[in-house]
């Protein structure tokens, strides 16, 4: 410690009874999703995986994954580069003006999810982009694009902008002061942004039940279907494989935050 005084037993037992609530309810998908019953509950006589087997031999199930992978790849793409450049727009011009710009990208976090999906309802209807994998790529896209801003523009704060100027005086043009000094400056920046935008998508439920139908089923949709039609203990083998993905993907985010800091 640097100086000051460390948390105490009080604060320490708090954040540890914090954490526990918060994690409890998620670890007791795990041994449900190990159980010999036709329903949702904890194993009674043994451990089975019949249900993990269910789930990667089900056309329904690896199609909704598929989809989701799909328009979670592409929506991250789209907020990566909207989001990177919107944050780097900002830094350059550096303006009172752009923190009003910073904080409308800031919109589809603060607007709740469902008045942004009957907004998307209403405008995507006469275009023709209902139930459409554009339309929820679009859509994800958009909502993804806060988070590349945040961490972007957390990147470029800390850039010597000293190195911007030494590239532009030894004759390097915009585009290539952008390509070989900004970019790979903040790249750890991207990546976490990207990471977050993926798992926004990824887990995105709301927006969903409101633009798409058929054409386009993702994996929370058809958890969300199943929920409602039977309690099919496949989807909760589907959502500790979720769990794992997300814990990986949080994992290369702090590796990349690591990277950023030193």
């Amino acid at each position: 410690m640097t100086g000051g005084y460390g948390p105490g037993p009080f604060a320490r037992s708090l954040a540890w009874a914090t954490v526990l609530y918060l994690v409890l309810p998620i670890t007791i998908v795990i041994p449900v999703s190990f159980t010999d019953q036709r329903f949702l509950s904890l194993p009674q006589e043994t451990l089975s995986l019949r249900h993990y087997a269910n789930l990667f031999g089900s056309e329904a199930w690896l199609s909704a994954i598929g989809q989701s992978a799909m328009i979670a790849v592409a929506s991250t793409l789209l907020a990566v580069v909207a989001g990177t450049l919107c944050a780097i727009g900002c830094w350059r011009i550096g303006r009172r003006s752009t923190e009003l710009l910073r904080a409308l990208m800031l919109l589809p976090l603060i607007i709740p999810s469902i008045v942004y999906a009957i907004g998307l309802y209403r405008y995507f209807g006469p275009l023709g982009l209902l139930d459409r994998f554009l339309g929820a790529t679009i859509a994800h896209g958009v909502t993804g694009i806060p988070y590349v801003v945040i961490t972007v523009s957390a990147a470029l704060a800390a850039f010597d902008p000293r190195l911007e100027q030494a590239a532009r005086g030894m004759g390097a043009s915009l585009s290539q002061t952008l390509r070989w000094v900004i970019l790979p400056r903040i790249m750890p920046g991207i990546a976490s942004g990207a990471i977050f935008a993926f798992i926004h998508s990824w887990d995105e439920l709301v927006i969903v039940l409101f633009i798409a139908s058929r054409q386009v089923f993702t994996l929370p949709r058809k958890i969300w279907d199943g929920i409602n039609e039977n309690l099919d203990p496949t989807m909760a083998a589907v959502a500790v494989l979720l769990i794992l993905f997300t814990v990986l993907l949080l994992f290369l985010d702090g590796a990349f935050r690591r990277r950023r800091e030193s």
